[in-house]
């Protein structure tokens, strides 16, 4: 498998263009079109959040309905969540506004918002919008790096990926950008990610790898505990690049998949290490656990503790937080057989041993958690289960950024 970094437009029939439509205070990018030459089938996942946002009720119709599409259509700035009928009505709006400019049917485009909640979209601003993109449209890097940016609301960077992996005899290509910062928690988060390939793949199997993928990548992101209401993963695949298409679960499902796996899993961390106001990225594996959920479980509850992730913040080996994290979870465990350990590329040094300090040196603890990647690894000693999840550390910056997002 071979990355390449041209995002979205990486396999073959994928366009995109961005720019402002004038939805953001500072005029800043706010909308991005991503466009398929030919008809992709389409796969997609939600928010587990019972208020959803007008896109998520308008995408989820079509992934779970004709499954086909052929464009999708973002803004940032405004979420168009908890905006009623005309929230809804600005969807369809916005779907007959880039079917109309592109020349494809209006019911095969996707929409997706991300931003304020509680505020209507100025659909004239994204009908203008539109107009602007469709002749910018381009399979260019700098079409899908432009994209990219313009879905971004508190990120600080772009976030792209892309790979080539050989399936039935065939180069099949995967891109994919996603947004995210804040309100961000295990089962989604106000985070957007799509994904293009160019396989032949059934409905049925490009549903069930997408489904099997976001556990374990972005359903193990935390930044705040927030679940948002506009969580949203979209994967279309056109079949370009012309291998046997892939109907049933077998070596080539197994391929696309660990490949899916891969590109999602650097998605999340992506988003992980760019938490609003983050100085690092802070990744915990947990080891030995008797089964995968119960390592899921524990993984989460160090990841999102409000405490471990303040002594990331200060390099401080705090690891008494870690263990009182496991605790909590609710997963049964003996505290007394638990070793903890702290890792990054200064090395790695054992802190805790049968659930008791191992007497560790400060200095070197504190050198390996200044580190821009952290990790924490907990070793359960109960079995032979392992997850991972991601976050950030909590910096007096997150407080800044939140306590005047929306004024």
């Amino acid at each position: 498998m071979g990355e390449i970094f041209k995002g979205v437009t990486l396999p073959k029939g994928f366009q995109a263009a961005g720019g402002s439509a004038g939805i953001k205070k500072d005029h800043s990018d706010d909308i991005a079109m991503i466009y398929s030459t030919a008809p992709c089938v389409t796969a997609g996942t939600f928010t587990t959040n019972q208020v959803k946002a007008a896109p998520v009720l308008f995408d989820r119709a079509l992934v779970h309905g004709s499954g086909i599409s052929r464009a999708v259509l973002i803004n940032s700035g405004i979420a168009n969540a908890c905006t009623g009928k005309e929230g809804m009505d600005c969807c369809r709006a916005e779907a007959e506004a880039v079917g109309k400019c592109v020349g494809i049917p209006a019911d095969s485009v996707l929409v997706a918002s991300t931003g304020v909640i509680g505020q209507q979209i100025p659909v004239d601003k994204i009908k203008n919008g539109v107009q602007m993109l469709a002749p910018e449209l381009a399979d260019t890097e700098e079409a899908a790096h432009r994209a990219a940016r313009a879905i971004m609301t508190t990120d600080t960077k772009p976030k792209e990926v892309g790979c080539v992996v050989r399936i039935g005899g065939k180069d099949v290509s995967i891109g994919g950008m996603c947004k995210g910062s804040g309100m961000i928690h295990p089962n989604m988060c106000t985070m957007l990610a799509f994904l293009t390939t160019d396989a032949a793949v059934s409905h049925e199997m490009l549903q069930a790898a997408l489904s099997e993928v976001v556990p374990d990548t972005f359903n193990m992101v935390s930044v705040d505990g927030d679940t948002s209401t506009n969580d949203t993963v979209l994967l279309m695949a056109n079949g370009l690049a012309g291998n046997p298409e892939i109907a049933e679960k077998n070596g080539d499902y197994e391929t696309l998949k660990a490949a899916l796996l891969d590109m999602c899993t650097q998605l999340a961390r992506k988003i992980a290490g760019d938490g609003e106001g983050a100085t690092a990225l802070f990744e915990v594996t947990v080891k030995g656990a008797k089964d995968v959920s119960s390592a899921k479980i524990l993984a989460k509850s160090v990841v999102t503790s409000n405490l471990t992730k303040t002594a990331i913040c200060g390099h401080d080996a705090n690891w008494g937080r870690i263990l009182c994290a496991l605790g909590y979870s609710g997963v049964p465990f003996d505290p007394e057989k638990v070793d903890l350990y702290f890792k990054s590329a200064a090395g790695t040094i054992q802190i805790a041993k049968n659930g008791t300090s191992t007497g560790y040196s400060e200095e070197t603890a504190t050198k390996i958690l200044s580190l821009p990647e952290v990790t924490a690894i907990a070793d359960m000693h109960m079995g032979d289960a392992e997850a991972t999840a991601w976050g950030c550390d909590l910096t007096h910056e997150y407080v800044t950024i939140n306590a005047d997002y929306r004024s």
